[in-house]
């Protein structure tokens, strides 16, 4: 049976900004939930995200001020995608809208709330947990949406059978993420991104610990990312170099040599190139879950992506690229980990 299709129901210019808004989400992973209580610390706690790599936010109506939280975050950061969350009603669209929110998310689906916010140019994430709440967010023209609560309700499994037949629906699954089980729910293709609160804890916000935050992010991502030393390529003159130098590591540890088209290869770990190719002396491979998220972080770090060398996979997955920068002598590249 085929999937059902999403009704036509919000202005082509909206559709544009939640499309926008799914890939810049995709390109973070994480969306922390914050309840913040000193309106004083908006500012503090956007650097300590940032510092960590998460450039965006979702900051929950549950406390008092959030709207003051959201402007000033979003006037001391203005390309930081922060969010309202908990907007339950339209009074709190309105105000988080005026504050500058650039979306708005609720833990559940009220369809007033959904279109008032998509009248007013505002991305609207509602929160669904089962196929009935899918099929009115389609209704009202949504293809992306929190999934709400995600481990509660049954985990990964229940969001893959849920969704089956709704191809093109995508997920924020939020409730009960961690550091644990997040890159599970990542690996999913209908998931774009998970939020969650573990990495910005009450214990710390009330310590006004932004370094621990800092580090809680920045472990979060790297963990995400799961960066993995893949193989060195070396350059050589010509392939019978590059066969003698494979011969030299086979005879002296036992690396089985294997001939290529382009290389060869000692063992899985040591590329021997039959001519020249990127970097000076070659290049390192570096795996990762997302090839896509790895290149939004270097960038982040102060890296540049070589967008020439970008490839993607016959899903149209992201699956290889080279930074310019290279480490030593050698060009490093990205691969997705299969």
């Amino acid at each position: 049976m085929a999937g059902k299709t999403v009704k036509s129901a919000i202005k082509p210019t909206v559709k544009k900004k939640i499309d926008a808004l799914a890939d810049e989400l995709e390109n973070v992973g994480i969306v922390p939930v914050i309840k913040l209580d000193k309106v004083e610390n908006a500012e503090k706690l956007a650097k300590a995200l940032r510092d960590g790599g998460i450039n965006c936010a979702e900051v929950t109506f549950r406390a008092n001020g959030a709207d003051e939280v959201i402007k000033r975050m979003t006037k001391a950061y203005p390309d930081m995608l922060v969010g309202a969350g908990t907007v339950l009603t339209c009074e709190q669209a309105d105000a988080a809208i005026k504050s500058g929110a650039k979306f708005c998310v609720a833990p559940g689906l009220n369809p007033n709330v959904v279109k008032h916010c998509l009248e007013k140019g505002v991305p609207f994430a509602p929160g669904l947990s089962s196929s009935s709440e899918i099929e009115q967010a389609m209704e009202l023209g949504l293809d992306f949406a929190k999934f709400f609560p995600a481990e509660q309700a049954g985990g990964l499994a229940y969001i893959k059978a849920v969704s089956a037949p709704y191809p093109q629906m995508r997920f924020m699954p939020t409730g009960g993420i961690s550091a644990d089980n997040i890159n599970s729910y990542l690996s999913f293709k209908k998931v774009v991104c998970c939020g969650g609160s573990w990495i910005v804890p009450a214990k710390l916000l009330e310590a006004e610990d932004w370094e621990g935050i800092t580090k809680l992010c920045r472990e979060a991502i790297d963990k995400m990312l799961g960066f993995t030393m893949v193989h060195v390529g070396l350059n050589c003159a010509d392939p019978q170099e590059a066969e003698s130098v494979a011969d030299g590591f086979e005879k002296a540890f036992g690396f089985t040599k294997k001939v290529g088209n382009s290389s060869v290869f000692a063992s899985t770990y040591m590329e021997m190139m039959k001519s020249p190719f990127r970097g000076t002396h070659g290049h390192i491979a570096v795996a990762t879950n997302s090839v896509k998220r790895a290149a939004y972080q270097l960038r982040l770090r102060g890296y540049e992506i070589d967008e020439t060398s970008v490839k993607y996979n016959a899903e149209g997955v992201m699956n290889v690229a080279y930074l310019k920068d290279e480490f030593g002598g050698f060009a490093v590249h990205l691969v997705l980990k299969k």
